[in-house]
């Protein structure tokens, strides 16, 4: 099943609830006078709600973009109005080349991996070394799924150089850490990310002296296990897999890995050993994103 297929069974089963103008009068961009105004264009001329908006200069595209993407339960962000970093595409852009190809990822990984029944819910990020994107890509995979109305958690298992709280805007003093040391719980280190309804984030929590040994004890995969019925889709980010041995110990607990690499910066020799010390540990290489930006 590809992504077309998908949004469109989706798109088929969901009836708008509210009018674009209510919608926008509620999110304040339009008074009721204004949207009078608008209707009274629109039936005069025949024209769709949005371009008489636009035309009477009361609306921008980005405007009606935003409030199409709610009536049709499509949740983007507007830029200037969230602590979610712009880093963050799919969040902001969704209609861009950029974000399609990301799309095309995710169907990608919907056919190749991702499937409840056998339990594949859980997926590793990693990349040989570091400044390759592979947290950029775990941010952006996880709101894409998300938008297509999986419930999606996005843990950040990388303690060692944590991102995923400064991309989307969170405090980082509980978090997946804090969770496997016992020292807090599942629920009180997600987060719920504003306005894209169906993503939640763990963050890495206090960097530990001992990432790599707390990654490979027993309550990492009970967590695994724990918050799998809440969620359709786990992406969980990771360190560099060159550096050290967490990336190994996240990916033999979700069972497989998505691997990252970075044009005229990622080394072939890292790639390979990598790729061989994923698979002598059992866990499957779903496919490889070249990143190159």
């Amino acid at each position: 099943m590809d992504t077309a297929i998908l949004i469109s069974n989706k798109a088929s089963n969901t009836l708008p609830s509210r009018s674009i103008g209510a919608i926008l009068i509620d999110m304040g961009k339009l008074t009721p006078d204004k949207a009078e105004r608008i209707l009274r264009l629109q039936r005069e001329r025949g024209m769709r709600f949005g371009d008489a908006a636009i035309q009477l200069g009361l609306l921008t595209q980005d405007d009606i973009d935003h409030a199409l993407s709610s009536q049709f339960d499509y949740p983007y962000l507007q830029k200037g109005e969230s602590l979610v970093s712009q880093e963050v595409v799919a969040a902001y852009d969704p209609f861009s080349p950029e974000v399609e190809t990301l799309r095309a990822l995710r169907s990608q990984l919907m056919l190749r991996w991702f499937d409840a029944d056998n339990g594949h819910k859980s997926l590793a990020v990693t990349s040989p070394g570091s400044g390759e994107g592979r947290s950029y890509l775990a941010a952006n995979l996880a709101v894409v799924f998300s938008q297509l109305g999986e419930r999606t958690l996005l843990i950040d298992g990388d303690m060692r150089n944590p991102r995923q709280h400064e991309l989307f805007g969170l405090d980082n003093r509980f978090g997946l850490s804090a969770v496997i040391a016992g020292r807090a719980g599942a629920a009180e280190s997600i987060h719920r990310v504003p306005a894209l309804v169906d993503l939640s984030v763990m963050t890495s929590g206090p960097t530990p002296p001992n990432p790599q040994e707390l990654l490979g004890r027993a309550p990492f995969a009970q967590l695994l296990q724990q918050l799998a019925p809440s969620y359709d889709v786990i992406v969980i980010d990771t360190p560099p897999g060159i550096d050290c041995a967490d990336a190994q110990m996240v990916s033999v607990r979700t069972g497989a890995a998505l691997m990252v690499v970075r044009k005229n910066v990622s080394h072939i020799t890292s790639v390979r050993t990598l790729a061989d010390t994923l698979a002598s540990a059992h866990v499957r290489v779903v496919g490889s994103v070249l990143n190159e930006f």
